[in-house]
This record gives C-alpha cells, structure tokens and sequence, in this order.
C-alpha cells in the first residue's frame, strides 16, 4: 500500500529511496511513486483491492493461500504485469502466471496471503490494553492490517483508560496490538476536497466536465429503487449527484463504507468521511462504516446489484481495459478487477466515445490489459448508449441529443446492430 499524497506517510520513505518494492492496488496520485516505477528505481506489485484485503486478512487469520475469481482471463492470472522496468524502458521483473483451480465448473485463481514483521496502523482512539477503535471510513485497510503483523504498532488520536471502550465498540481486540503511540500532531490532509456543484454552478464548467456531467446525468437513470450500487472513481461517482430523489439507492464504496450521498457543502466537509476515491463524501441516515476486506467480501459474494465503472476502452464481446497504459500511465487496478468479476453485478461503464486524437475507444478487440473478460453490460458515451448482448455483440439503444447513428458508426471502431426504436433519449 502507499499513500498517494507526495512526502506524506509512506511517501517519505519514498522520497528517501528506502522502499525497494511496494504491493499495491492504486497508485493514485502520487507522482514520485509513478516516477520511480516508470524509471526502473522502484518495484511495484499490482494486485486487485478486494485480493490485496483477502491477502492481508487470511495473512493475520493463519491462513497461507485462498482461490478468487477475482483476475480471471487478464493478466492477474496469465502473468506479464510489470513490476520492475530498467531504465531504458523495458522491463526486467513481469509478475508469474498463477495456479488456478475449477470449483463447481468455475475457475479460480490461487493468492498467497501476506504477513509482515510490522504492521503500522491508524486508530481513532485505543485503550490501555491496545483495543482499537476506528472512525468512520479510516476503518478501510487498518483494520485487517492490525491482524497480519508480527509486531502491531499504533499511532491513536487518543489512548483512553480500561473500561472507556464498550466491548460492543471495539472494532480489533487488544490482542493484536504490541505497542500504542499517541498521537502529537492530528493533521489530517484532505487528497481531493470535493463540494456538491448546484445546477447555477454546472453552467460555468469547462466544456469536457459539462460532457462528463451529460454522461453521468444518463448513467444516473440506471439506478433502480432499493438498489445497491458501487461507483468508480472519477466520472462515475458523480452519479450520486444525479439521483432521483423519489427513489432510493444504497451506494457502497470499496474503502468500506455502505449509504454514500452526495458530495458535502464546504461545511459538511469531514477528512475521515471519504470514498475510494479519496474524495470527501456524505453518509446517508441507515449508513454503515467496515473494513475493506468486509467490503470486498460483499462485492464478491455478490451483494452489489450494479457497478458504474470508467474505461479506457471496451470490446465488442464485453471486455473492458482501465486500469493501464504500459509503459506511460499507471494508476493501478484498485477495486475494479473485483468489481467486474461478481457474476450476479450489472456492469455498466462510462466514457467519452473517442480518446482526445479521435481515434474510437470502442472496439472490435482491446489493445490494453484487460479488467475483465465479456464483463461489460452496457456503455453509455458522450455520443450514445450501447448494450452488449452476450454472443451476438453490440446494440445501438440510445443516442445522445445531436447524434446520428451515421456518426455513431464513423466514431466506433467495430460493428454493431441498431434498436428499431433508437431515439434520441439525452
């Protein structure tokens, strides 16, 4: 893991070269990080949010390996990701293939689970005996984390004495714990201070965040009453802006956090209250805050109904690429691979039509590494909305106001069948 702020936490053994190799889902935006990776000073190990939590959790409980399907058909399975480039740009260290398994005609792929000799943990408020406490979504990845070390040391806001925790309240029991450290400097930093717009505010918004907005605003009408819903980070997470207030739905973020609301007024703004994306967030009445490997437990065992996901590019068939550029760009997977692996989640993927050059971003094959494999269920663009219809392809359902499906076809880059009732619908 690493945090993604420049000369924060973790980044200060960054900046100081004393990090030889990092396993990590997101990068973020941490320029040193990926300065380092590209550059062939640092190793880095990219493995899926939700396999990261379960590594870490079965690590602490004892356990060596465990089967996902998380990975399946990219190359989290196959092998090739690159974890060490030389400094002329090739790359000397690619990650190995994995064992997999068949389990009641499913395959799976086996991970190794992690332990360290120092574990290094967040808590809101500990007590004398090292129970732990943590506040709202800093639950995330602290919580298994406090499980897996050899020697847990933490870094509380508070220490309070026996008996001031209700054992109810404990979220990890003493037990774990080896050495506490309060806290003398309480500075949280806010990554990505992000306030609700009104509808006054959108009018003055560069060109591309109002095509963004007209995307979301679409994708926003997928949302049933009732339904539980996760939101990618970046353009998809302004759906929770643009939901019908005569309908209610449960958003789940990875970072362990269940009735997301819209962004917060400048006032409502809280730095232990934030999404996956490390943007600041509201919690809806009936909200919960868990850990991350509960989070993941929830994406896997197919709880969340719909998934609204970026990409940079989709196939004909499904697949979906959005998590690399090798060589160029790397964010990392973090929770998608996971996201797009539950079998019982609609997956719905939004994006602008053409990359900055023009050239199409829908495609017959994708070019990229794979997220997922015939993963995709629907792709809604800046110029129209698509379903793909497993074994036949691709299905013009919708288009955006000022489209043709002439444009359509001149802006994608593989056939596709058109709905007799296509209209103009946004």
């Amino acid at each position: 893991m690493t945090n993604k702020i420049d000369g924060v936490g973790l980044g200060k053994l960054l900046n100081t070269r004393q990090v030889k190799r990092m396993v990590a889902s997101y990068v973020g935006e941490n320029k040193e990080f990926a300065r380092q990776y590209l550059s062939g000073e640092l190793e880095v190990e990219l493995v899926p949010q939700g396999t990261l939590a379960e590594k870490i959790r079965s690590g602490g409980a004892g356990i060596p390996a465990f089967y996902t399907h998380t990975g399946i058909g990219t190359l989290v399975e196959t092998g090739g990701i690159p974890i060490k480039y030389a400094k002329n740009g090739d790359v000397e260290i690619f990650s190995q293939p994995h064992c997999t398994g068949v389990f009641d005609g499913k395959r799976y792929v086996m991970e190794e689970s992690i332990s360290g000799d120092y574990a290094l943990v967040k808590a809101w408020k500990a007590d004398e005996l090292g129970n732990l406490v943590f506040r709202a979504s800093a639950n995330n990845f602290n919580a298994p984390m406090a499980t897996a070390g050899k020697v847990t040391i933490v870094e509380a806001e508070e220490i309070v004495p026996v008996g001031e925790l209700k054992p109810d309240q404990i979220h990890i029991p003493g037990i774990h714990v080896h050495r506490i450290i309060k806290c003398e400097k309480n500075e949280k930093k806010i990554e990505k201070l992000t306030v609700r717009q009104d509808q006054a505010g959108e009018a003055g918004l560069p060109a591309a965040m109002q095509k963004r907005i007209r995307i979301i605003k679409r994708a926003a009408r997928e949302f049933k009453d009732g339904m539980y819903a996760n939101l990618g980070i970046g353009m998809p997470m302004l759906a929770s802006n643009y939901i019908d207030p005569g309908i209610t739905v449960y958003l789940q973020s990875e970072n362990g956090v269940l009735g997301l609301g819209p962004f917060p007024t400048r006032s409502e703004v809280d730095p232990d209250l934030i999404n996956a994306g490390k943007e600041t967030v509201t919690v809806l009445q009936g909200g919960s805050f868990f850990s991350s490997d509960v989070s993941f437990g929830m994406i896997r065992g197919n709880r969340i109904d719909m998934s609204v996901l970026g990409g940079m590019e989709v196939s004909q068939t499904g697949d979906l690429a959005n998590w690399i550029v090798p060589g160029k760009m790397v964010k990392g997977m973090g929770g998608a691979v996971d996201l797009v692996s539950a079998s019982g989640t609609r997956v719905v993927v939004t994006m602008d039509h053409c990359s900055k050059d023009g050239s199409p971003k829908i495609l017959k094959r994708c070019t990229l590494p794979l997220t997922g494999v015939e993963c995709v269920n629907r792709i809604i663009t800046d110029m129209c909305v698509f379903d793909v219809v497993p074994g036949k392809g691709l299905l013009l359902r919708e288009l955006a106001s000022g489209c043709s499906v002439d444009q359509v076809r001149a802006a994608t880059g593989c056939e596709f069948t058109v709905a007799s009732d296509v209209a103009e619908t946004f």
